[in-house]
């Protein structure tokens, strides 16, 4: 028996691609169904115009079998076979596409082949030492073996076989230190890969599963129950796909069974997105956003990614480049057909259709979000509390070159309502006299709300964004500018409230205690850039304010991070409230005790502190300086 060499750099090739091109193994059964499935697909085809060659409806189907004693898979068809000039094409020739060239030749948009004879049979040897094909074609009366171990090459010989289809027995390897090949051998094992893979071939993949059933008892007999071991046929796939189906035909439930099921949540998903698009690239997408975060979201392990297919054919289980990081809690399915099984994931990466079907994705889920927000806010509200920060980390990512996708997404809680605000929202309502979008930001909204300068801000009649996560801050300073309107923090030095006559009054009480002020700031040793009366503090006694670009609060979360300890201390002013009587005690106190004046000084830097959400630098000395003074 002359054994043939493979084609195309056999050995080389061969070599590369089982330890490159595929790194996970069990897609080699996911390969040959779906070249079982197209081989069904050209005969059915065919028997359109000619009935003598073709099959019942019904009647066709994949069948695998799985014998543990000859260490054996078995994937048989009775799809269109192979002659032997077939089988030195397709199977001697390393990634040629019999398939391609039959779309191509039919030149029909409705015939769907989603495999490719070449690339995706050989993924069989990442699991098999031997393989065997025995096939039959149509209007053929002779049947054919390809034999091969591998790189070696291969051999073709005449066979017996009575059936037209194809079969397919991967004689697997023995098992390694650190690869079991067994598992593939097991009933549960090779169910679990065709509902991972292969659920919505189109075709029944059926197999021989033993199940266990009670046997039936006699009239009046009692006892344990006893049970038989039965071989039941199975058919494996569900072979539909939801996503091909009609959204108007699909009720919320099976939508809320399917994404449960497929996704491992016990809650139905906020809002589903089931579209069907044309153009260029077609596919359908069926995306899910979920009402809360899985447990592992926020933790180095999580993995964005969408489940893409081809033609119900899974090819990535997550396939990250569909979804930017901003909108990495989607879930779902996209399907198309333009894209072949064999794309690996560094193609993915330059695949045109892949970029065009991720920029038509983000479209759809910013649309079907601002939907939601405007249609149902309570909903809303829910998938926010959830997502928000991620929507933030967007915005304030990639020096904020996101900001105009995402804006309009962000809703906050504000002084005037209790429910949340779009900033579109947030600047209709401004009074025109307002001229910028003042935020204030603490460790709940609550807080934000007490601030001294909130209060200050809301009695001019002006409404305040109230920030409590981290990335608040950031978020607004990376977009600048909304609706022509700048954002402003009320702790903001320059926050600019007062009335030319309240500036003057406050200019000449600075003035004329400038001395007092300085003593006060030389008994606060750096801390502050500033000690100052002010006017924009409401009825409260003392504040902080800050002096530059970096606030209190965007200093204490950057200090937080490894390295920016640099920003620990931002630049701040310690402002007294003019109007308080509070002012008057401590211009007593410079003019009779200095001494004590540099005690009050430090007690109310220390309150100022407490007041914005800062920690107290010393909370001993705090406590000894109010018990010295309650002594007195």
């Amino acid at each position: 028996m002359h054994k043939k060499q493979f084609k195309t750099e056999s050995k080389k090739m061969l070599d590369m691609m089982i330890n490159s091109v595929y790194t996970n193994k069990e897609i080699f059964l996911r390969e040959l169904i779906s070249n079982a499935s197209d081989a069904i697909d050209k005969r059915y085809f065919r028997s359109l115009t000619d009935s003598s060659v073709g099959l019942a409806r019904e009647d066709y189907c994949i069948t695998i079998t799985a014998d543990k004693e000859a260490r054996t898979i078995t994937v048989a068809d009775n799809g269109c076979g192979m002659t032997d000039k077939d089988l030195e094409q397709n199977l001697g020739t390393i990634a040629h596409s019999d398939s391609g060239e039959f779309k191509s030749d039919n030149n029909d948009d409705n015939i769907s082949i989603i495999g490719q004879f070449g690339v995706g049979f050989y993924s069989a040897f990442m699991v098999s030492s031997r393989i065997v094909v025995t096939t039959r074609a149509l209007d053929s009366q002779v049947a054919y073996r390809w034999e091969s171990e591998g790189v070696d090459g291969y051999t073709i010989t005449e066979a017996d076989k009575e059936a037209i289809g194809t079969e397919i027995v991967m004689y697997l390897k023995e098992d390694a230190e650190n690869e079991t090949y067994s598992e593939f051998l097991d009933a549960y094992r090779i169910q679990e890969l065709i509902k991972k893979y292969s659920d919505y071939i189109r075709y029944p993949i059926r197999m021989d599963v033993e199940t266990s059933r009670p046997l039936e008892k006699a009239e009046g007999e009692e006892g344990t129950p006893q049970y038989e071991t039965v071989v039941e046929n199975r058919t494996l796939n569900s072979m539909v796909p939801i996503w091909h189906r009609k959204a108007s035909d699909v009720s919320d439930e099976e939508y809320a069974e399917f994404y449960k099921a497929h996704f491992y949540d016990t809650q139905a998903p906020l809002r589903t997105i089931h579209t069907r698009m044309e153009g260029s690239v077609e596919y359908e997408m069926l995306l899910f956003v979920p009402q809360n975060a899985p447990y592992d979201y926020y933790s180095k392990d999580y993995v964005k990614g969408i489940q893409l297919y081809s033609d119900g054919v899974m090819i990535m289980e997550k396939c990250s480049d569909l979804l930017p990081d901003y909108f990495n809690f989607v879930r779902g399915v996209v399907d198309s057909s333009d894209l072949t099984l064999n794309i690996s994931r560094e193609t993915l990466q330059q695949n045109y259709q892949v970029k065009t079907i991720a920029k038509s994705i983000e479209k759809k889920i910013k649309s079907e979000l601002l939907k939601m927000q405007k249609e149902d806010r309570e909903k809303y509200e829910i998938f926010f509390k959830a997502f928000g920060a991620q929507l933030k980390y967007g915005v304030y990512s990639d020096y904020g070159i996101h900001k105009d996708v995402l804006q309009d997404l962000l809703v906050f809680r504000t002084t005037a309502c209790d429910r949340y605000v779009t900033l579109k929202e947030y600047v209709d309502s401004m009074p025109e006299s307002q001229k910028s979008i003042y935020y204030a930001f603490a460790d709940t909204p609550e807080l934000a709300s007490q601030l001294p300068r909130t209060q200050a801000v809301v009695e001019k009649g002006f409404d305040v964004l109230l920030l409590s996560d981290d990335i608040d801050e950031f978020a607004l300073g990376a977009i600048n500018i909304y609706s022509d309107k700048t954002f402003k923090n009320v702790t903001s030095g320059d926050l600019d409230l007062s009335t030319d006559e309240e500036k003057d009054a406050v200019k000449k009480a600075n003035e004329e205690n400038a001395e007092m002020l300085t003593a006060m700031s030389d008994a606060l040793e750096g801390k502050v850039k500033a000690v100052r009366f002010s006017n924009s503090l409401g009825e409260h006694p003392v504040s902080l304010s800050s002096e530059g670009y970096i606030s209190a609060e965007m200093a204490r979360i950057l200090s937080k991070m490894p390295g920016n300890e640099m920003f620990a201390n931002a630049e701040m002013a310690l402002e007294i409230n003019i109007s308080h009587k509070l002012s008057e005690t401590l211009k007593k106190l410079f003019a009779e005790d200095k001494e004590k004046l540099s005690l009050y000084a430090k007690i109310l830097y220390a309150q100022a502190r407490q007041i914005s959400g800062l920690e107290i630098e010393n909370p001993v000395e705090l406590s000894n300086m109010i018990c010295e003074l309650m002594t007195e």
